[in-house]
């Protein structure tokens, strides 16, 4: 455990896929009914909202029904009994980190299970729809909250942050992601040049596996749960 006092994890649909997420390229999966432009940029949301607010009521329902899988099990594991500095950066939008116990988390890309108030810029948790133009429950402000999810050509939540703990990191470690969204596809660069090592564990080869100095290639709920049984030794 010494030689590696700082961990970081980025994880990606990839993770959840296996829960019964879809991820963003899943084939027959929601999000290939409806183009990008149409349901996730700033202005799919100026020019049709209530596609944009009805797609997403969507996704907030259906993954109030999904489970944790061994996966985010054994990344929750790891947290708890991981003794040095750890953060897992997740890009999904889903709570499935949390349920299954993980708590050194940062979600970079937002989450279903909070909205966004455009008045007073509040983010207070939201379980219901979003369609019917509810009040902000902080400002009292009805029809002026969104989903609180970063759309493309939108910054990432707590990039700061995030480069600062990569860049300090000894091992980084990529599990389910495409490789092909950024700025989350380049921090493994960003952890190489500072020396770390870096692993990528992923269900066929990204887009960046040339990056990383180690890939192993299956789904993430055998890969993971191997992985940190040999780090927790």
């Amino acid at each position: 455990m010494a030689k590696i006092p700082s961990i970081v994890i980025l994880t990606g649909a990839g993770v959840s896929a296996e829960s019964g997420i879809d991820t963003f390229r899943a084939e027959g999966g929601l999000w290939e009914q409806h183009r990008v432009e149409d349901v996730a940029t700033p202005e799919a949301f100026a020019r049709d909202p209530d596609l944009v607010l009805r797609f997403y009521d969507m996704r907030r329902e259906s993954i109030q029904t999904k489970q944790p899988n061994p996966a985010h099990e054994a990344l929750a594991r790891l947290d708890a009994a991981w003794p040095g500095e750890l953060l897992i950066v997740t890009q999904n939008v889903d709570d499935l980190h949390e349920r299954a116990g993980a708590s050194r988390l940062l979600h970079m890309h937002g989450t279903h299970l909070t909205a966004w108030c455009l008045a007073c810029d509040a983010r207070p948790g939201w379980r219901g729809t979003l369609i019917d133009r509810p009040t902000c429950p902080e400002c009292g402000t009805p029809g002026q909250l969104r989903p609180d999810i970063v759309w493309f050509g939108e910054m990432p939540y707590e990039m700061e942050r995030i480069y600062e703990a990569v860049g300090a990191c000894d091992l980084f470690v990529s599990i389910g992601t495409s490789g092909a969204v950024y700025p989350a596809a380049g921090l493994v660069r960003e952890a190489r040049a500072r020396g770390a090592r870096t692993l990528e564990l992923n269900l066929e080869p990204s887009q960046g596996s040339h990056f990383f100095h180690e890939s192993r290639h299956g789904p993430a709920s055998l890969l993971v749960p191997q992985w940190v049984d040999e780090v927790l030794g």
